[in-house]
């Protein structure tokens, strides 16, 4: 159990970490394409495409981490109005469902990313299985990160504060 606990709050940190970093960069892109804008009168092609990307790169690296934290992808209501055993039969429901969706979505997007290797995007130039290889990461930081947690309630802020 300490073994998955500090696995879980290692890729918690690190993904957390990454997605903060990846959503400066964008941050700063976007500055940069605004000045440009202002000053040169146009703003480099590419400055749109790769804000885009680092945006949906950002999501993808939180989206474990955030479904842990019980943030916007999971209502932990109906887990503390209905009685034990429903209760219980819910959590493991949630978990075993995410478990699927995320274990199905990071091979299916791998295999797209992978099917398109031979096309390029538009304003980089780059291989377009590059910037699509961060969906099959975040669904499989997902499914670690849930594994890991366990088909476990949410805990509410009185347990937080306690421990």
């Amino acid at each position: 159990m300490a073994c998955r606990s500090q696995v879980l709050r290692t890729l918690r940190g690190l993904s957390i970490s990454v997605a903060v970093l990846l959503l400066a960069a964008t941050v700063l892109i976007i500055l940069y394409g605004v000045v440009m804008r202002y000053l040169l009168g146009g703003s480099p092609i590419w400055m749109d495409e790769l804000s885009r990307f680092l945006i949906i790169a950002s999501v993808m690296f939180a989206l474990g981490a955030v479904w842990v934290e019980g943030g916007h992808m999971r209502v932990s209501l109906l887990e503390r109005v209905l009685p034990g055993f429903w209760a219980r039969c819910l959590v493991v429901y949630q978990w075993l469902l995410t478990l699927v969706l995320s274990g199905g979505a990071a091979w299916l997007s791998y295999r797209y990313a992978q099917s398109t290797t031979m096309f390029s995007t538009l304003g980089l130039g780059i291989s377009r299985s590059i910037p699509l290889m961060t969906l099959p990461i975040g669904f499989s930081l997902l499914f670690v990160q849930t594994l890991c947690y366990g088909p476990h309630p949410l805990r509410n802020e009185l347990e937080e504060a306690a421990s």
